[in-house]
């Protein structure tokens, strides 16, 4: 999963890619409201971290240019401890969230990954897929109970195809969510990846679909 991360404080900017890269996310860094809006605008960003009180262009302003746009990605915003009119404007502006500053970490994943269930139709934390789970609180899978060995990108290709079953996903839509902007992006490193979690995965639950993608295919 790709994040938008928007903080123009550097030291918490640094503080916030830290802790959401950990968490197993893709992460591009934006500190102005100008540069946020055009990121935003242009790449496919399955939740965006927004501060509101940002130079060059507001966060309001830039969720309503997203908005009016029909940009739908969630957005997290991020507002003063008295802000309680930010977050008014900020959810009448298109925002799904708020968090109040200062806050834990904890809380911030634990509301990114809320978001980006629900917006792939998603309710709850583990994710099924008859016998395939994976637990997106401590990025863990496992098969009939059996705990999973996958490495990081391992991970991050099969939550993908977990938040998107029996949807056919092309090598180029897993590079632009699994990979940050700045990152030396290769598609066929993903056939790679596929390659490995078939091997580790019952046969049939990831299938290729010719000239497409691929699927996860959710057992009958």
């Amino acid at each position: 999963m790709r994040v938008l991360l928007v903080e123009d404080d550097p030291m918490l900017q640094a503080q916030l890619a830290e802790g959401v890269r950990s968490a197993g996310y893709a992460v591009d860094l934006a500190s102005n409201g100008i540069d946020a809006h055009f990121m935003g605008d242009t790449e496919p960003y399955d939740a965006v971290v927004l501060d509101l009180g940002l130079p060059q262009m507001d966060g309001i302003s830039v969720l309503r240019k997203w908005r009016s746009t029909a940009r739908k990605m969630p957005v997290l915003i991020l507002t003063a401890r008295d802000g309680w009119h930010e977050k008014v404007a900020g959810i009448d502006a298109g925002a799904d969230d708020y968090l109040t500053k200062p806050f834990h970490m904890e809380e911030l994943l634990a509301r990114l990954r809320a978001l980006i269930r629900r917006a792939h139709g998603h309710a709850s934390a583990e994710l099924v897929c008859g016998p395939l789970t994976l637990d997106t609180r401590n990025q863990r899978a496992a098969v009939a109970g059996q705990a999973l060995a996958l490495t990081s990108h391992e991970y991050r290709v099969l939550a993908y195809l977990m938040h998107h079953p029996d949807q056919i996903i092309s090598r180029h839509d897993l590079v632009e969510h699994l990979y940050a902007q700045d990152f030396d992006r290769d598609s066929n490193t993903i056939e790679v990846f596929i390659g490995r979690l078939r091997k580790k995965l019952p046969p049939g639950l990831i299938e290729t679909v010719r000239g497409l993608g691929y699927r996860l295919t959710t057992p009958p």
